[in-house]
C-alpha cells in the first residue's frame, strides 16, 4: 500500500468512524508507526480536510452530508421551481441522471446549491445550445440531492411530491 492509497484509507475511516481513533490504533491497521499516522494526518489536513484531534483520537470536523436519489418528472418550465424547491429547503442537486432504454444510465453533474446556480443553469439551458437530460425521457429523471440531515431530505422529498414533481 502506497502512502497515498494509506492516507486516502485514513480519512474513510475517520470519516466513518463514530467516536475518535487514536493514533495508535490507525498504525496497528497498516503496520506502521505512530509518527507515520501523525505525518499522514498532517499531509491529510494539507489538503483541506477538518481534522481534529482530541485526547481520545482523530476525529473529522466536516459536516457529513446526507444523500437520497429521488426520481421527478416535470416540464421544462417547472424546472427552475423544482430546483429552487430543493435548494431553499437547504439541498444541493449533485447531479441529473437517466435511464435510457438504448444508451443506459447517462449522468451529468449539476451542483446547484443556490437560487442563483438554478438560475445560471437555466440561462445555459435556454441559451439554446442543449436540453435538459430529461427530454430524452419524456420528462422521468433521477436527482442525487445531498442535505445536511435526513429531516432536510425529507422536507425536500414531501415538497416536491406535494408540487406533484416526486415520482412514486
Amino acid at each position: 500500500m502506497t502512502g497515498r492509497e494509506r492516507r486516502k484509507d485514513i480519512l474513510n475511516r475517520i470519516n466513518g468512524a463514530e467516536h475518535p481513533l487514536p493514533a495508535a490504533k490507525l498504525a496497528g491497521f497498516y503496520g506502521v508507526s505512530r509518527q507515520v499516522i501523525v505525518q499522514d494526518i498532517a499531509l491529510i489536513r494539507a489538503e483541506g480536510h477538518d481534522i481534529i484531534s482530541t485526547n481520545r483520537g482523530y476525529m473529522i470536523n466536516e459536516p457529513a452530508l446526507r444523500e437520497r436519489v429521488l426520481k421527478v418528472r416535470h416540464t421544462d418550465e417547472e424546472l427552475y421551481d423544482e430546483l429552487c424547491t430543493i435548494v431553499d429547503l437547504g439541498g444541493t442537486v449533485v447531479n441529473v441522471s437517466i435511464n435510457h432504454r438504448v444508451y443506459g444510465h447517462i449522468e451529468a453533474e449539476l451542483d446547484v446549491s443556490s437560487r442563483k446556480k438554478a438560475a445560471e443553469f437555466i440561462d445555459d439551458i435556454k441559451s439554446g445550445k442543449s436540453s435538459p437530460l430529461k427530454n430524452i425521457t419524456s420528462d422521468y429523471h433521477y436527482h442525487l440531492i445531498t442535505a445536511e440531515s435526513e429531516e432536510i431530505l425529507d422536507l425536500i422529498e414531501k415538497s416536491l411530491k406535494e408540487k406533484g414533481y416526486l415520482v412514486e
